[in-house]
């Protein structure tokens, strides 16, 4: 029998620990627990608050950029009195709000159409700098050509859809409708560590693609597998921009190379 689960002083400890740390969610909507000088309770409920709000600042700021103060104060407080988290990591902060932006999605909070592929965005971005995949470990000709050879694809490369134009949102730029065209980027961490974003068309997203289940074919030959569907003289004009891309690609370094 398990006597401490029993215990009146434990349930009394765990009701205390549950109210105080929903007071510090939901300020105005929890009182402060019975006994707790609130003097005491506002050094927790500023520090919890401000450590927060810094986290989603820094992860989303062209997010933070499109709100006044006020306003983002009200947002990130709806965050924090809604949102159970998953994980205790701090580097996974990003994820989770972006989790509750579609929860709030689904509900149909009246946010902006764009908002949740904006934080998916900025939030790919976040974890493509911290992902810790090492591309020197990867065995590849760095002078190989793409095109005759098998190219070798960085995994701090990836292909992103959007229906908006996410990568040009702003303060002065905040579309209503979606255009008919989806926006596809292209986003990469070089060897510097930096990360950057490149906007491509719909045949350099599924070559992307291809190679990136490629390990076998030459890069002309995944290019030749894409216009297989198309008409001689369409093929033939999206051949040329297709092997300008390949070795586009390795300039900007979502190809390393080639296989050994």
């Amino acid at each position: 029998m398990n006597t401490a689960a029993e215990s009146p002083d434990l349930r009394s400890t765990q009701d205390l620990q549950y109210r105080f740390t929903a007071h510090l969610r939901d300020p105005a909507g929890a009182p402060v627990p019975e006994g707790v000088d609130d003097r005491r309770m506002r050094v927790y409920r500023e520090l919890v608050y401000a450590n927060m709000e810094s986290f989603i600042s820094s992860n989303f700021p062209v997010i933070r950029s499109l709100y006044d103060d006020a306003q983002w104060e009200n947002l990130a407080r709806e965050f924090l009195r809604e949102h159970r988290c998953h994980t205790p990591l701090f580097p996974e902060f990003g994820r989770e709000f972006l989790r509750w932006l579609e929860t709030r999605q689904e509900q149909g909070r009246g946010d902006p159409p764009w908002l949740l592929e904006l934080a998916h965005y900025e939030w790919a971005e976040l974890a493509l700098s911290l992902d810790e995949a090492d591309v020197d470990a990867l065995a590849h000709n760095p002078d190989g050509d793409p095109q005759h050879a098998i190219p070798v694809i960085s995994p701090l490369a990836c292909v992103l859809a959007y229906r908006f134009p996410v990568h040009r949102i702003s303060a002065d730029f905040r579309p209503a409708e979606a255009p008919d065209e989806p926006t596809l980027l292209l986003l990469v961490r070089g060897r510097d560590d930096t990360v950057r974003f490149h906007e491509i068309n719909a045949l350099s997203a599924l070559l992307v693609e291809r190679l990136q289940q490629n390990t076998e074919a030459s890069g002309s030959d995944c290019l030749e597998a894409l216009l297989a569907d198309y008409d001689a003289a369409t093929a033939a004009n999206l051949r040329v921009a297709g092997e300008a891309m390949l070795q586009e690609l390795k300039q900007r370094e979502a190809i390393l190379g080639t296989t050994l």
